[in-house]
């Protein structure tokens, strides 16, 4: 099918971007282009890439680096997993010598997906290998009017061999490229500007007036809600205050970035109920100040939306056990999660009003505001 793959090649001449990885052969820099670009959008992933680069130029740097120094270069992008496998698959790459020249052995590195490894392969090495990401979906799925739903087997199979079938054998990245950037600048998700598309005159979803209908989506996920107080456990020192920290653990969401003790519940709690949760884990003592930082902020993930509390507890009874105390002034040494940013963020210490322990009502889990 010349004409489609033509058409998106001119528009792609006299339209594509210039990003910092296109100009480029080596798969090092290609792989961290694509994997900070998975789940970001260009214009926040440009910043990342090259301070990425800049801090770790080659893989043997990446490889030799403390993880902990790869979650903080990596700080607000989310979905944390790809910087562990990042970090991983350097280390895969540095024990078998060289970066994987094929398909295959690109795929096997930790993290990296039929995407990703199609990716690398084309703008690294000129291999013959058809992307498909969201982008691609969607164009696709437009032109040729296709309504079989992307996120299924039968669905993913189509469009990877429709995309292949596609590709331009003469000039395979420049192709994936084109049709990427057609895809996130023309065909967009939302008000496509398809009054200068060079494709409308043949595009079945224009023709058919499905342009916000396709591509088509079979799952919703259902959004789960998580209830969150964080305690932000101040120690005082002679010169200044330090903040009890841990490492989150593997299994859950931001693992390996640092927070404050964390009580989770399984609906949104009474202060009541997060009093008798501190007494049970023996952190209030007769003197023990609970500050209120926030009250309920919600925080949206993927499929999870957040509801967070937070406040600041000083002199607890016990120091919490598996904690770190981190004086404040070093705080930028540890990634963590965003919603801890947003809590450190609006902390202010002065202006909250206090809330105590009442004495007198201590078996009760009371509070009394002051």
């Amino acid at each position: 099918m010349p004409s489609f793959s033509s058409a998106l090649l001119r528009w792609y001449s006299e339209n594509g971007r210039s990003l910092p990885w296109r100009n480029t052969r080596d798969p090092y820099r290609i792989w961290i282009s694509e994997i900070i670009l998975q789940q970001t959008r260009v214009a926040q992933g440009y910043e990342y890439y090259l301070r990425f680069i800049d801090r770790f130029p080659t893989v043997e740097k990446l490889a030799e680096a403390p993880q902990d120094e790869v979650m903080r270069l990596w700080e607000g992008l989310g979905y944390y997993s790809r910087a562990r496998n990042l970090h991983a698959a350097a280390r895969q790459v540095v024990l078998q010598g060289r970066f994987p020249q094929d398909y295959a052995g690109v795929k096997a590195l930790k993290g990296v997906g039929d995407y990703t490894a199609a990716a690398i392969c084309s703008f690294a090495y000129g291999l013959p290998t058809a992307v498909v990401d969201g982008n691609v979906y969607r164009v696709l799925a437009r032109y040729f009017g296709i309504e079989t739903p992307i996120d299924t087997t039968e669905g993913k199979k189509l469009f990877a061999h429709l995309a292949q079938e596609l590709l331009s054998v003469r000039q395979p990245a420049v192709y994936n490229q084109a049709i990427m950037d057609f895809g996130a600048l023309q065909c967009t998700p939302r008000n496509p500007n398809c009054n200068t598309c060079p494709l409308s005159e043949s595009c079945a979803a224009l023709a058919e007036k499905k342009i916000e209908l396709l591509p088509v989506k079979s799952k919703k996920t259902a959004v789960s809600h998580r209830y969150l107080i964080y305690i932000l456990i101040l120690r005082h020192n002679a010169n200044e205050e330090a903040l009890y920290l841990r490492k989150r653990p593997t299994g859950d969401i931001w693992a390996g970035l640092y927070e404050p003790l964390l009580i989770e519940f399984p609906h949104q709690p009474e202060d009541a109920e997060i009093i008798a949760r501190l007494e049970q884990l023996s952190l209030l003592g007769q003197s023990s100040v609970l500050k209120p930082i926030v009250r309920n902020i919600k925080h949206q993930l993927t499929h999870r939306l957040l509801h967070c509390s937070a406040f600041t507890l000083h002199a607890p009874q016990h120091p919490p056990t598996d904690f770190i105390a981190v004086p404040l002034s070093e705080l930028s040494r540890y990634a963590f999660p965003k919603l801890v940013n947003i809590i450190f963020d609006t902390m202010d210490l002065s202006a909250a009003k206090e809330v105590r322990l009442s004495d007198s009502h201590r078996g009760e889990s009371a509070l009394s505001l002051q």
